[in-house]
């Protein structure tokens, strides 16, 4: 007996994350082709690397897609020991930038913090699947929850990465929601999140009292933001650039390559501030189209996951777009000046291969999902017309 034909993936989102993709590595070779060229002799070295992830990405997605989701169940505790054990390898490894967050293997670099992130809400998808209802006893459900977020959370505080920790504990919060917490727990949550929140600035602040001036300068660019311009040479000087970018892009932007932030002035172009990139080469009018098809693509994610037919897809894909749409909101806010700068990247746009590759994975997991939405509403009975009427 054949198995039962599946549906088709949702179109809108596997459109949409094409559309970012393509755009993301368009931005990725005008942030990067000058700095790459002076340094390396050859304009196309981060985008030549930024495809292979999205290669790799790929396969990685269309593996998720053709699998059923539910089977994911089974991988989520061998791949959460992996990714634990790499947590606490990566630490032991030499800092880069004041921390340690990377295996470098060959050329390429591995960043276990943006693998954990999916596979603990995952983790927390299948853990509310399987209790349901018992997951809003404490003991039984809450709190094996919070122990988990938790030790993933010091580990990857552990580097030190405060953006990852901050998307880890505020995503993982929402799924927890999502999953139908008690109330009384929520709030208890939220209390345990102000205290980790204030564990998180007492660390730094010690840390910036001892002779460790990588600590001291980590603090002190997550604070310029209040007045960037108090030290422009230094611990502003990024935000300053940044904010340059925006204001000589105008409304409608100095052309696609014709940027003057990205040829050594704003480090981090390809990365980090990418979005000042396309501030200045995209204008106003540019970055407010870019958001809005972002946010489209953040709807849709939703409006599948909550179209879920069990409750493990659903709270699997809310989670997988708070990823998406939190670290959006961190990126293009620090690079603003909005909120403190904390070095997240912007999803599907910024040069990054560890990152590319889990945005697509977890793409995979959402397409997935819409497949057996498909497939449900395929198999509904139809109406035969009426040639009557």
């Amino acid at each position: 007996m054949n198995p039962p034909r599946r549906g088709t993936p949702d179109f809108l989102l596997l459109f949409l994350t094409f559309v970012l993709v393509c755009f993301g590595l368009a931005m990725v070779f005008s942030a990067s082709s000058m700095t790459s060229a002076y340094r390396w002799d050859d304009p196309w070295y981060f985008t030549k690397k930024q495809l292979i992830a999205v290669g790799l990405g790929s396969v990685g997605m269309l593996f998720c897609m053709n699998l059923h989701y539910t089977k994911l169940k089974k991988l989520v505790i061998p791949a959460f020991f992996v990714i634990v054990m790499l947590l606490i390898l990566v630490i032991f490894t030499s800092k880069s930038n004041g921390a340690a967050s990377w295996f470098n293997v060959g050329k390429f670099g591995i960043q276990p913090t943006e693998f954990a992130k999916l596979i603990v809400i995952l983790y927390l998808a299948s853990l509310i699947s399987n209790k349901e209802e018992k997951f809003r006893n404490f003991k039984k459900g809450l709190l094996p929850a919070l122990v988990i977020v938790g030790f993933v959370s010091m580990l990857i505080m552990l580097q030190p990465d405060l953006g990852s920790c901050m998307i880890l504990l505020v995503c993982s919060a929402i799924v927890i929601i999502v999953g139908g917490s008690n109330l009384k727990h929520i709030f208890l949550l939220g209390t345990g999140l102000a205290a980790i929140g204030t564990m998180v600035v007492t660390l730094y602040l010690l840390k910036n009292n001892t002779a460790d001036t990588s600590s001291s300068y980590r603090l002190n660019r997550l604070t310029s933001f209040l007045d960037p311009w108090a030290d422009t040479s230094d611990t502003g000087y990024q935000v300053v650039q940044s904010l340059f970018a925006f204001g000589h892009g105008g409304l409608t932007g100095a052309g696609f390559g014709q940027g003057i932030q990205k040829l050594h002035y704003l480090p981090e172009a390809h990365n980090d501030f990418i979005f000042a990139i396309i501030g200045e080469e995209f204008g106003f009018i540019g970055s407010s189209i870019f958001i809005l098809i972002f946010l489209l693509f953040i709807w849709r994610g939703i409006l599948v996951a909550v179209r879920s037919p069990d409750l493990f897809g659903m709270v699997a894909g809310v989670g997988i777009m708070s990823i998406f749409a939190f670290q959006a909101v961190i990126n293009i806010g620090g690079v603003t000046g909005s909120i403190p700068l904390t070095g997240v990247t912007l999803p599907f746009i910024s040069a990054g291969g560890s990152s590319m590759m889990v945005s697509l994975i977890s793409m995979g997991i959402l397409l997935s999902i819409s497949r057996e939405q498909s497939h449900k509403e395929d198999a509904k009975p139809k109406k035969r017309p009426n040639r009557f009427q």
